[in-house]
C-alpha cells in the first residue's frame, strides 16, 4: 500500500532533477564567499522550481530601460487618492491584471456610505492610522501594521480615527491560507490570532436612504436600501472577515543562507501572493550574504511595499512602492551589498517592513503610477 502511495505521489508531482550541474567559476555555497562576483539567479516558480545561479562579472541592474517592462518606484505620499480630499472619494489603482487589483487609500474622514467589492476578496494592510471597520459581521478594530480581510461582497465602511493609509489588494479568486509545510501549521503564523469580529446590528437612524455602492469592473453600481445595512444579529459559517497584526508573525530564519521569499508567504489567492518581510536575526555565518541576491524571477511580476525600518542602518523609505516587472533584474544597488558586508560585525538583525506582492501575470501600472515614477531606471 505505502509503495501504491509513493508511486501514485510521483505520477502526480514531477520530481526536479537531484543533480545540479557546475561549470566555470563558482563558489562552494549558495548565496555566500562570491569572492568579488555578483550572484544572480534565473529561477522558475518563484525561486521553488528549477534555478540556475549564475556568477557575474558586473551589477545586472546597471541599466537604462525603454518601453512597457521598465521598473517603477515611486512615493506613496506622493500619490493622491480621492478618498484622501473628499469623504465620497475612492482609493486610486495602482496597478492591475485580470488577478488582481492592487490599490492604495488614504482616507482621514468616514465613508459616508457602505461599499462591497463585488469582484473578489479584500486584503488590506494598515500602513498607518487606526479606526474601525464597520462590517456586517460586527465591528474590526484596526491599528498600524494589521492586516484586514473581507469576504467577496461584504458589505463595510470604514471610520478612521486617524488618517489612514492602506494598501489593499483585490484577488479575483478566493484569498487562503497557504498549505502547511514542514514546519506545520502554526508557522509562519498561527491562525488563532486573527481577530474576528461579533455581530453588533446598527438601529436605524431615520434617513430614508441608506447607500452601497458596489465596487467592481464597470462600475460602482449603487444600492439604495430603506433600512441599515448593518443588521445582522448573528452569523456561522467559515466565511468571514478578520484582522491579524504583522507583530504576530513568525519570521522564519537561517544562519548559514538567505532565504528565498516563498517562506514569508502570508496569503495567496490565484495567481497571487501576499509576503511579510519582517524584522529578524541576521545570517551569522562568515561569507553568507544578507542581501537578496539579484534575480529576474522570470514567472512573477514583483510589488515591494516599504512599512518602515532599515536595512543594517540604513533607513528605508516608508511608502515607497516598487514595482519589478518578470524577467527584469532587480535587487538591492551594489553599493548597499558592498556595505552589508563591510558592516557583518556591526549589525546583528535586518529591522526591515516590507510587503510584497508576486503575481503570476504581468501588472499594469496606472497612468497615476507612472506620472509619479521616480526615473530610477529611465
Amino acid at each position: 500500500m505505502l509503495l501504491l502511495l509513493i508511486e501514485a505521489d510521483l505520477r502526480e508531482s514531477p520530481m526536479e532533477s537531484f543533480v545540479h550541474l557546475r561549470k566555470g567559476t563558482t563558489p562552494r555555497r549558495v548565496h555566500a564567499d562570491l569572492d568579488g562576483l555578483k550572484d544572480d539567479e534565473l529561477g522558475r516558480g518563484g525561486f521553488t522550481g528549477r534555478t540556475a545561479n549564475m556568477y557575474r562579472r558586473n551589477d545586472p541592474t546597471a541599466y537604462r530601460a525603454e518601453g512597457p517592462l521598465r521598473p517603477v518606484d515611486v512615493l506613496g505620499a506622493l500619490l493622491q487618492p480621492t478618498d484622501a480630499s473628499d469623504a465620497a472619494g475612492d482609493p486610486l489603482l495602482l496597478f492591475s491584471n485580470a488577478d488582481c487589483r492592487i490599490r492604495l487609500s488614504r482616507r482621514t474622514a468616514e465613508m459616508p456610505f457602505h461599499v462591497r467589492y463585488v469582484d473578489g476578496d479584500l486584503l488590506c494592510f494598515v500602513h498607518a492610522g487606526s479606526g474601525q471597520l464597520e462590517t456586517e459581521f460586527g465591528p474590526l478594530d484596526y491599528r498600524e501594521g494589521d492586516w484586514l480581510y473581507l469576504p467577496k461582497a461584504t458589505t463595510w465602511r470604514q471610520l478612521p480615527a486617524a488618517e489612514t493609509t492602506l494598501l489593499m489588494i483585490e484577488a479575483t479568486d478566493e484569498f487562503r491560507v497557504p498549505s502547511p509545510g514542514p514546519l506545520g501549521r502554526h508557522f509562519p503564523f498561527d491562525p488563532s490570532l486573527v481577530v474576528i469580529p461579533e455581530p453588533a446590528p446598527i438601529d436605524d437612524d431615520g434617513r430614508e436612504n441608506y447607500e452601497v455602492r458596489l465596487i467592481h469592473d464597470g462600475g460602482p453600481t449603487t444600492l439604495h436600501y430603506q433600512h441599515h445595512p448593518i443588521d445582522v444579529e448573528g452569523w456561522r459559517g467559515d466565511n468571514f472577515p478578520f484582522s491579524f497584526n504583522i507583530a504576530d508573525y513568525n519570521v522564519v530564519t537561517s544562519d548559514s543562507v538567505h532565504l528565498p521569499p516563498t517562506v514569508h508567504l502570508f496569503m495567496e489567492a490565484t495567481g497571487v501572493y501576499v509576503m511579510n518581510f519582517l524584522p529578524k536575526p541576521a545570517e551569522q555565518v562568515a561569507g553568507t550574504e544578507r542581501t537578496p541576491w539579484y534575480h529576474r524571477n522570470v514567472d512573477f511580476d514583483e510589488i515591494a511595499f516599504f512599512h518602515g525600518g532599515s536595512l543594517y542602518g540604513v533607513p528605508m523609505p516608508p511608502g515607497l512602492i516598487s514595482h519589478a516587472p518578470q524577467g527584469v533584474h532587480h535587487g538591492a544597488p551594489e553599493k548597499a551589498r558592498e556595505r552589508a558586508r563591510r558592516k557583518f560585525d556591526d549589525y546583528d538583525r535586518v529591522d526591515w517592513q516590507v510587503i510584497a506582492i508576486d503575481t503570476r501575470r504581468r501588472l499594469i501600472p496606472s497612468p497615476e503610477v507612472l506620472a509619479a515614477d521616480l526615473g530610477q531606471h529611465a
